[in-house]
């Protein structure tokens, strides 16, 4: 685990497969349908959240600076730090030696950093600083509210 900033950033084990039942005819959100008795599939959940095992990390969001976006506090990222990042990605930055959490802009102005919360600034990214794009979210799982 390596701890900087605001995030938790852990290293992605996929050495081990881990299949869990799954349910491969979904599950309604509209009206309800028959239940299946029985559930035949299996899923590993990181063959799908994990393209790249040796780049991928996890971290914890800790904060609000994305919370217009549905992005809060404890939910789970998945990062890899292999994509070259594009404009409008979420990152992970470090910004003077801290870790941030927002979106990537580039425009003919300069370079963006960018929150989903009008409490927080965007921080501009000026090349003569140092900052460095730590990686690009792939994925982020939530933990519903009302869950334990």
């Amino acid at each position: 685990m390596e701890k900087s900033g605001s995030l938790e950033i852990f290293r992605a084990k996929v050495e081990r497969e881990v299949s869990l039942p799954f349910a491969d005819h979904g599950i309604q959100a509209g009206f309800p349908s028959p239940a299946q008795d029985y559930i035949d599939e299996a899923l590993d959940i990181n063959k799908i959240v994990v393209r790249n095992p040796l780049t991928t990390f996890y971290a914890r969001v800790r904060g609000d600076s994305l919370i217009d976006d549905d992005i809060k506090d404890g939910d789970l990222l998945v990062i890899d730090k292999s994509l070259e990042p594009r404009s409008g990605d979420l990152v992970v930055a470090a910004v003077e030696g801290e870790f941030t959490l927002k979106y990537l802009e580039v425009n003919p102005q300069g370079v963006w950093l960018m929150p989903a919360n009008e409490n927080y600034d965007p921080i501009p990214l000026d090349p003569e600083d140092p900052f460095q794009i730590f990686g690009v979210v792939t994925w982020y799982l939530k933990k519903p509210g009302h869950a334990r």
